[in-house]
């Protein structure tokens, strides 16, 4: 029997990251670091997972400094933004290198894939919805985007810090864990890819943790 011929590419690592608004690079950016950490995959990158946290605190903290729009603070910002970028980009390089690289494998680095769809649309916004998993978790939902490659959804607790930031290539049955039974959350989702990179944020949704 002759096998079957199979022409089939890696996926390729998304740098739209460095074109993001500062609060999703902000985002974004931290859960690369935790993702990225421990991550058996990728043992060795070329900015270490405690390196890149460093560079991504200090954006953190320069952006939130640049709030009262000083021109020094602003500059400062910039130039933390500037470093967290080329490092993070650095590190998206290490992971595209990987010898036999998957989409899941990909997305477990906290990069995000290019679509493989080349339409130039802009992407739908998903409608979301909620629902309890296991002790600890909840499941969102999202509704399936054309031309979207992978889903992001974000939960915070009532303080509003982010609690959690999710990437999956599909829209349902998306998990969020280490949550706290009990706890309130909102819940917001989006789909990544198209022409923008990533669609408006979805209608956020409160769900008691059980």
């Amino acid at each position: 029997m002759t096998p079957l011929s199979v022409n089939s590419q890696p996926p390729k690592v998304s740098l739209a990251f460095g074109y993001y608004g500062d609060s999703d690079l902000d985002l974004f950016s931290s859960n690369n670091v935790i993702c990225m950490t421990g991550n058996a995959a990728f043992p060795d990158p070329t900015v270490k997972p405690a390196d890149l946290g460093i560079l991504q605190v200090n954006f953190h903290t320069a952006l939130a400094a640049s709030s009262n729009n000083g021109s020094q603070e602003i500059a400062l910002k910039n130039e933390t933004r500037q470093a967290l970028v080329a490092a993070m980009r650095l590190n998206a390089a290490y992971v595209q290198g990987r010898p036999g690289l998957t989409l899941s494998t990909l997305l477990s680095s906290g990069y995000l894939a290019n679509s493989t769809n080349h339409s130039q649309s802009a992407l739908d916004t998903p409608n979301l919805t909620i629902q309890n998993g296991n002790s600890t978790q909840l499941l969102a939902n999202l509704t399936s985007v054309a031309n979207a490659h992978s889903y992001q959804v974000q939960a915070m607790p009532p303080d509003g810090k982010v609690a959690a930031t999710i990437v999956s290539s599909k829209a349902r049955n998306i998990v969020i864990p280490g949550l706290t039974p009990g706890v309130v959350y909102t819940l917001k989702g989006q789909a990544l890819g198209g022409s923008t990179g990533f669609s408006d944020w979805s209608d956020a949704v409160s769900h008691m943790c059980m």
